[in-house]
């Protein structure tokens, strides 16, 4: 008889230790993955990033510090594609694709385009591999963004949001 009890308990605690770990699986991530996408003429522009949240964080000089090499984002580093050469802020790039990484400062931020598309974070960032840096100066946003957003319009130029800064650059399709 006792052996029947404790089967029982056993069954009931496994069952409720998968049910636990099935609605920890089901969580919506706490950056989750991103994409824009945009056409203009034969150029297409695709941005691949992790998108945190502010939560009521200070975000610029606290979660992201000023002045160094950050992922753009969360979790693996974002990617920025293209399907043909293009000239950002007047600047070549050839086709493909790129880690998209910044350094952020108050003054100015410079977007980075690296080699090495597949990277966790900037852990292993190395400025050998940079295809292009551009500069760009932050202003206010428009209104606050709670998850970090980047847009691209159809003009080419690509804005990163998140908070209450908007910092942005152009792409031009080269002639």
């Amino acid at each position: 008889m006792k052996s029947i009890y404790v089967t029982r308990f056993l069954v009931a605690a496994l069952l409720l230790v998968s049910f636990s770990f099935t609605a920890d699986a089901q969580k919506k991530p706490k950056s989750p993955p991103q994409s824009v996408t945009q056409t203009i003429g034969d150029l297409t522009i695709d941005i691949n990033y992790n998108a945190p949240s502010v939560k009521g964080r200070k975000v610029w000089g606290a979660l992201v510090p000023t002045g160094q090499v950050w992922r753009t984002g969360a979790n693996d580093a974002t990617t920025f594609e293209i399907n043909k050469a293009v000239t950002i802020n007047g600047k070549q790039l050839a086709a493909g694709k790129y880690s998209l990484f910044t350094i952020p400062n108050e003054a100015e931020w410079t977007f980075i385009f690296n080699k090495q598309a597949e990277q966790w974070g900037a852990y292993k960032y190395k400025e050998a591999q940079d295809a292009l840096r551009v500069t760009a100066q932050p202003t206010t946003a428009p209104e606050f963004t709670e998850q970090m957003t980047f847009e691209v319009d159809e003009a080419g130029v690509v804005s990163f949001l998140w908070e209450n800064l908007k910092v942005s650059f152009t792409v031009g399709a080269e002639k």
